[in-house]
């Protein structure tokens, strides 16, 4: 039997998550249209970019240390979290990670705007697999297509998701991305891209600094210049059909001295002023 190629596995895996990217809505929150509604007593229901799991799985259990109530959190690239909750799925809160597919959500009355707020920033940066002998400095005309030699470039898919289109412009920017535009492994999400480099199926990846810092079997080979591409920024809202009692309670939990201290442990940068919201909404 034939076998694949690492690159055309990868190919398969991004078709199939592409196919299947729906799945992403929680077990016992398909129901459409008013499922977000009147759920007094129902755990919030959070979408949330996929850069932001590890950071916000700990905030969402000392929520439930603290007060008792539980959260359930869907992650995925922002664009298709922002499409389910266009569709109807039954968010309660949508944290993305660029304004872009918030301002999207805004313009489609798919989000409560006057409880829109950012919260983070983070950095763009240039991974490889954390037992590596890899040396590469990320400058302007710098030839990345040499250093990847025969592999491909993990970054999520450029023309959509945040974590993708921040590593286009950068390398636009920087007038590296003609030699690497046709060596890409294109993932579905940022921590997708992480994975590829962390089972060696990708020499280089370009995710954010907060993503490297989650996963061991990676390194920062170099950071990408803050001025080579749009401020990475992560606004949160709630969505406009949401009836959920704890939704505010737990969006102003995001930036009480628990979860800041998550988010800066892992390397976001907080935005928002600290100092917890009360009440429902």
């Amino acid at each position: 039997m034939r076998r694949q190629s690492p690159v055309s596995a990868m190919r398969i895996l991004f078709a199939l998550a592409c196919s299947f990217i729906t799945a992403a809505v929680p077990v016992g929150a398909q129901d459409r249209g008013g499922a977000a509604g009147a759920d007094t007593g129902k755990a919030p229901v959070v979408f949330a970019a996929a850069s932001l799991k590890t950071a916000l799985d700990a905030i969402a259990a000392d929520w439930k240390k603290q007060t008792g109530r539980d959260t359930t959190i869907s992650y995925g690239a922002s664009s298709a979290l922002a499409r389910q909750i266009e569709q109807g799925a039954p968010a309660n809160i949508f944290i993305s990670a660029d304004l872009d597919w918030m301002d999207y959500a805004g313009e489609h009355h798919l989000i409560n705007a006057s409880s829109r707020e950012t919260l983070l920033g983070n950095t763009l940066v240039l991974v490889a697999a954390s037992d590596a002998r890899l040396d590469f400095k990320v400058a302007r005309g710098a030839d990345l297509a040499a250093a990847l030699g025969d592999s491909r470039l993990a970054v999520a898919e450029v023309s959509s998701v945040p974590a993708g289109k921040y590593a286009k412009a950068a390398l636009e920017n920087l007038g590296m991305w003609t030699g690497v535009a046709n060596r890409l492994a294109p993932a579905f999400d940022v921590r997708a891209a992480l994975n590829f480099v962390a089972r060696g199926e990708a020499r280089f990846g370009i995710v954010y600094a907060t993503d490297a810092k989650a996963e061991p079997k990676v390194k920062i080979v170099d950071t990408f210049p803050a001025a080579s591409h749009p401020p990475i920024l992560y606004p949160a809202a709630i969505t406009a059909a949401s009836r959920n009692v704890d939704a505010a309670a737990f969006l102003g939990f995001l930036r009480s001295d628990a979860a800041v201290r998550e988010f800066t442990a892992q390397g976001f940068v907080m935005i928002a002023k600290p100092g917890a919201a009360t009440g429902g909404q």
